[in-house]
């Protein structure tokens, strides 16, 4: 018998014990993601004073997101692979002592850089995700329909806690003179979450085979941090986009991601398996999510930052206070959460492809309004929460269709490239967004001209047009029947 011809290895089982209550399993989960929401969410109503409280610019904010974002892409793959290897809520408490630690320091952030290395561990919050999602996948009984079921509300909770987060730092720096006390917030969340989720979540069966491609992550990562760093310095004083020192970065990142992907096709036990990418929809369904995380991200400060603007400061803006600006992005955040909510009924009824599409459709269209009908508050909170339901379809359908690519043993690592991407796409945007407020920012002066938000609002509607382009492409077995309903037509066979 040869080496191909032999059985795979068994999965490993955890110590036999009484099943964790689904309900258990699923409150767990809910805090968990609500906590990373937390994070995600805390900084917008506070971005506007953290200029005047740091002494530093609109354009510098921006790094807060690109360098959360590189490090997301740098912990998503390796947490994920250790999950799936040595068990996903073993890993998952690592990964919450890991984010508790930076949501420590961005607590006791008084300067800039204090601020930025908080944000950077914090971006171990991209591990959350495929470490949950392999935890619900692999528990007893849980099919795709389930699954898909979990994910959308795993996403819900993610925005409920932007939504908790916006509120509460907003809440906080409303009723003290200090607009850095509010940095406390997501280290009383994550601290909830880590004594939640420790006694209840149960371990997964465990795959103790091949180990770590430490090579290929290390290649990986200083691949994606040149070519992110590049893009996020291009324009900077000089980092001009002609210079040499520039190109240099992005080619040498290019040359080290060729590198990754040789490695990667030789190694018997690769950190991802880039063979996957040869298939049709995993190619689109990278490709459309990679394209709204852009928009997403990119405009994760701009957005807040042009609420809390006023028009004396710059000539626009709605002069909106820290809980101001909370409530208007209230219906944007709604928004993402009721689409994730929808996603699974309206893929079930107009397929996977027609759910993608719209997504990013709605997304061009709620960009385009902001960038026309900015000057009315009513509009532009109306337009963003448009582009909002596009965004709640595209979270969930391209985390689901992501998992479902792979096999149960490998749950986290698919949730995880899908991850990677959405911090990949991330921080592209926030890069482009960066270059563009950097340029329409005057010597001296802290916010940038309105130009920066017009250019920002119309790209966005055109990379989510590329969006709906893409996913044109997506192809299933029968584009009358979705895996939702496959699920369900064979689970009638049986009865």
């Amino acid at each position: 018998m040869t080496a191909l011809d032999a059985p795979p290895p068994a999965l490993s089982a955890p110590r036999a014990g009484r099943p964790t209550p689904a309900a258990a399993i699923i409150a767990s989960v809910v805090v968990v993601e609500l906590s990373s929401g937390v994070i995600q969410g805390f900084l917008s109503p506070l971005l506007k004073n953290l200029t005047t409280a740091l002494g530093i610019t609109v354009a510098d904010l921006n790094w807060i997101s690109i360098a959360n974002l590189l490090a997301s892409a740098v912990f998503t793959p390796v947490l994920s692979r250790l999950g799936d290897l040595y068990g996903h809520r073993r890993i998952l408490r690592w990964n919450l002592a890991l984010v508790l630690i930076g949501s420590l320091l961005v607590g006791v952030a008084r300067d800039f850089a204090t601020l930025l290395t908080g944000q950077i561990l914090q971006g171990a919050i991209a591990g959350f995700f495929p470490l949950l999602v392999g935890i619900l996948r692999n528990r007893p009984g849980a099919g795709d329909a389930e699954s898909r079921r979990g994910i959308s509300v795993m996403v819900a909770a993610l925005v409920a806690g932007m939504t908790l987060g916006l509120f509460a730092s907003g809440a906080v720096a409303a009723s003290i003179d200090n607009p850095t006390g509010a940095l406390w917030v997501p280290a009383f969340a994550v601290t909830v979450a880590f004594a939640v989720s420790w006694p209840l979540l149960p371990e997964t069966p465990t795959h103790h085979v091949g180990g770590i491609d430490w090579a290929g992550g290390l290649l990986l990562c200083a691949a994606l941090v040149a070519i992110m760093l590049g893009l996020g310095l291009g324009g900077a004083p000089g980092w001009a986009w002609g210079s040499l020192r520039l190109w240099t970065l992005l080619i040498g990142g290019a040359v080290v991601l060729a590198a990754w992907i040789a490695v990667e096709l030789r190694v018997p036990h690769p950190m991802i398996d880039v063979t996957m990418f040869r298939r049709r929809n995993v190619v689109v369904v990278s490709l459309v999510t990679v394209t709204f995380s852009f928009c997403m991200f990119g405009l994760q400060i701009a957005n807040p930052v042009f609420y809390g603007t006023t028009e004396t400061e710059a000539g626009y803006g709605l002069g909106l206070d820290p809980l101001g600006i909370g409530l208007a992005m209230l219906p944007y955040l709604l928004a993402i959460a009721l689409g994730a909510l929808l996603a699974p009924a309206v893929a079930a009824r107009i397929t996977d492809r027609a759910t993608l599409i719209s997504g990013s459709a709605l997304m061009a269209v709620g960009y385009a309004l902001s960038a026309a009908a900015h000057d009315s508050a009513t509009t532009l909170i109306a337009a963003n929460a448009l582009a909002g339901i596009g965004i709640g379809f595209l979270q969930h359908s391209t985390r689901t269709l992501a998992v479902e690519a792979v096999p149960h043993d490998q749950t986290s690592v698919g949730s995880g490239i899908n991850e990677l991407l959405i911090s990949v796409g991330g921080s592209l945007g926030a890069a482009v967004v960066l270059t563009v407020s950097a340029a329409h920012t005057p010597a001296g002066a802290t916010l940038p001209g309105l130009g920066a938000y017009t250019t920002s609002w119309t790209l966005c509607a055109a990379v989510s047009l590329l969006g709906a382009g893409f996913a044109l492409l997506h192809r299933t077995r029968d584009d009358s029947i979705s895996p939702a309903r496959d699920t369900a037509a064979a689970g009638k066979e049986h009865q």
